[in-house]
């Protein structure tokens, strides 16, 4: 494991969440890091939804199956993504917004879990109507984000079998 990329090798999904909340401070920027991510053309398809209310963050906790952890989160983020803007990229532009909060998360001393969201039509409905986003707008990634309160260790997940040089 190279030094130099602890940060990211200590990026884990944390699940569990102390109590406080997460700052403004720090809400804009995780948004500016999300918005610091590679768009292509430069489009900027993104929206990002930003949940701090117990109640929201509990109804997401329900709608979501893998997204229980919500209900003790400080802060959700709903990472959206408009098609009429760039219908062939939003969602690797959103996909690359999200890794950027991920990581900015890690860099604030904040725990985040990744909740896929799309392609599932089921997922996507629920949080729509949860959040009242307009039909117009995808619905890529939910983002759990506290203060965290488990600590995983750092690891590499590399696997040489996975690397081809020059020719499958």
């Amino acid at each position: 494991m190279d030094k130099r990329l602890e940060f990211i090798f200590r990026r884990r999904s944390i699940r569990k969440y102390r109590p406080e909340p997460v700052t403004r401070k720090d809400i804009r920027a995780l948004l500016e890091a999300g918005m610091a991510a590679p768009s292509a053309s430069n489009l900027q398809p993104w929206h990002f939804m930003v949940i701090t209310d117990r109640s929201k963050l509990r109804q997401l906790s329900e709608v979501h199956p893998y997204g229980k952890m919500l209900a003790e989160a400080g802060l959700a983020i709903a990472v959206c993504g408009d098609p009429q803007v760039s219908e062939r990229y939003w969602d690797q532009d959103g996909a690359a917004a999200t890794e950027n909060i991920l990581l900015a998360c890690e860099a604030l001393d904040l725990g985040a879990v990744w909740l896929g969201c799309h392609p599932r039509p089921e997922r996507k409905a629920a949080i729509r109507k949860v959040l009242g986003i307009p039909d117009s707008i995808e619905i890529l990634s939910l983002l759990s984000i506290g203060h965290p309160g488990e600590k995983k260790p750092a690891r590499t997940q590399y696997d040489g079998t996975r690397i081809h040089r020059e020719e499958w």
